[in-house]
């Protein structure tokens, strides 16, 4: 009788337990613990909640099963947790997604644009607004949806507020209306 091939690195022949006590150890469970605790992200508390599950001794299926997961999700965090017997082999790491659609909207761009008067440029506002500045842009041969300025004005550090308005020169009755004497 043949045995199946279980899809480890170890090969058809060599005899190895798939137990999940032989996964983990002690200080695995101590290091996932702690992690454990300090995780911030939901994503990678479940990963670690699962891991330390199955370190305590709870089957792979029961894992999954607590986590909400799948158990080829538990299966493949071991696998990435094993290699490296770090918290941080769990963490997502960066993806290049799909790449921008304006490269050349630059925060350089962004501040040099902000940093014009609108009425200078022929606008009737005393500040910009994100789709006054879009179709300033959008004139200057950049066109740019106000959504994705938005965003770019955010990863940029800007914040909107409303404008303030202040008065050149105080008015000369305004301490009369606070309830001082006019000068006799």
């Amino acid at each position: 009788m043949q045995r199946e091939h279980c899809g480890c690195l170890l090969g058809r022949m060599q005899h190895h337990d798939h137990s999940p006590e032989t996964w983990l150890d002690e200080a695995d469970r101590t290091r996932l613990a702690a992690a454990l605790a300090g995780a911030r992200e939901a994503r990678v508390y479940r990963r670690l909640e699962a891991l330390l599950l199955v370190a305590e001794g709870h089957s792979v299926a029961e894992a999954a099963r607590r986590c909400r997961v799948n158990r080829s999700s538990v299966h493949r965090w071991l696998v990435q947790y094993r290699a490296e017997h770090e918290t941080t082999a769990l963490i997502d790491r960066p993806r290049s997604g799909r790449p921008r659609r304006q490269p050349r909207l630059t925060p350089q761009r962004l501040a040099a644009a902000l940093a014009r008067d609108p009425r200078r440029c022929g606008y009737q506002a005393t500040s910009w607004t994100v789709p006054l500045l879009a179709h300033d842009l959008a004139a200057k041969g950049l066109a740019v949806s106000p959504q994705t300025l938005r965003r770019r004005l955010h990863e940029a550090g800007y914040r909107w507020k409303r404008p303030r308005y202040v008065y050149v020169e105080r008015a000369a009755h305004l301490p009369q209306k606070k309830g001082a004497l006019p000068d006799v």
